[in-house]
């Protein structure tokens, strides 16, 4: 049953943040103006306790984004049915504005792993994505949102890039995307690729929501440079580069800053939603002053 005490379940075109238990009694006290919140979904799959407690009183006055980091979309074998159902009872219980999960896999036989792991572009792959995606949106009644991955090898057995592998599931299912413009940087960098080419050629049509995180320089077992999508630090001066491009060519969208790790005191990650939500604002209003001009 729909809570009438709750706020419209619609997530806004304005920035959002995660939800971090640090930060649950200040948002109470204070109630800032931000557009959401975005809560891991495996969090909450308890029945009680202060979690939930926390998050019914914030759901009360933000609408919430939905994001699933276990359900191993990419994955060989068919999508655990008792996770999938832990899943729906939280998605019913928040009526969250938004779903996403991965394009990635995270499970192999009992072993359930802490990453989200890359998987091949090809055809095989397409069909049990697709057939994932499938049965995910058909259990909750919805579309769900893509996620594109922050990559740091390459299959050599890929026959197709992965914006063209996007653009298929999207055809096959009917599913959004969430565009993560840290992975962008993070999977471009680490490959030697463009990061503006990757997003030239990205499905922007069926975007239904950003993210925007901090990233970790790293190097590899050679001694080579590569960057971590880590969320446990600011977004980069190139990402927010990246986003302000973005933005100017389709729009303002839900968009939410990552930070999960190293969780930051209150005000350094609200600097960093205000600073996402300028960018949205300038973009409207040169959208208002392109339509002046015509």
């Amino acid at each position: 049953m729909v809570d009438q005490q709750r706020v419209n379940a619609a997530v806004p075109h304005a920035v959002g943040v995660s939800l971090k238990a640090d930060h649950y009694r200040h948002i109470l006290d204070v109630k800032p103006s931000l557009g959401f919140f975005e809560v891991h979904a495996e969090n909450y799959m308890g029945a009680g306790g202060p979690p939930h407690a926390y998050l019914e009183a914030i759901r009360a006055h933000y609408p919430l984004s939905l994001h699933g980091v276990g359900l191993s979309i990419g994955g060989p074998v068919p999508l655990n049915t008792k996770h999938l159902a832990r899943l729906k009872q939280v998605h019913d219980r928040y009526e969250p504005g938004l779903f996403s999960e991965h394009l990635a896999w995270s499970t192999h036989q009992p072993a359930y792993y802490n990453d989200l792991l890359p998987l091949p572009y090809t055809e095989s792959t397409l069909d049990q994505v697709a057939a994932h995606i499938d049965q995910v949106q058909q259990m909750l009644g919805r579309q769900m949102l893509l996620e594109n991955p922050s990559t740091y090898v390459i299959f050599e057995d890929s026959t197709l890039e992965e914006t063209e592998f996007l653009h298929r599931v999207v055809d096959r299912t009917g599913c959004g995307l969430l565009l993560d413009v840290n992975n962008v940087f993070v999977s471009a960098t680490n490959s030697g690729r463009s990061a503006d080419e990757y997003l030239a050629a990205f499905p922007v049509d069926h975007v239904g929501e950003i993210h925007l995180g901090g990233h970790a320089p790293d190097e590899d077992e050679h001694g080579h440079p590569m960057l971590i999508d880590a969320h446990d630090r600011a977004v980069a001066d190139p990402v927010w580069l990246l986003f302000q491009g973005l933005v100017e060519r389709i729009g303002a969208k839900p968009t939410l800053v990552e930070w999960d790790a190293d969780v930051p005191a209150w005000p350094v990650l609200h600097e960093q939603a205000v600073r996402a939500q300028q960018i949205l604002d300038n973009s409207a209003g040169q959208e208002v002053l392109h339509a002046k001009v015509r």
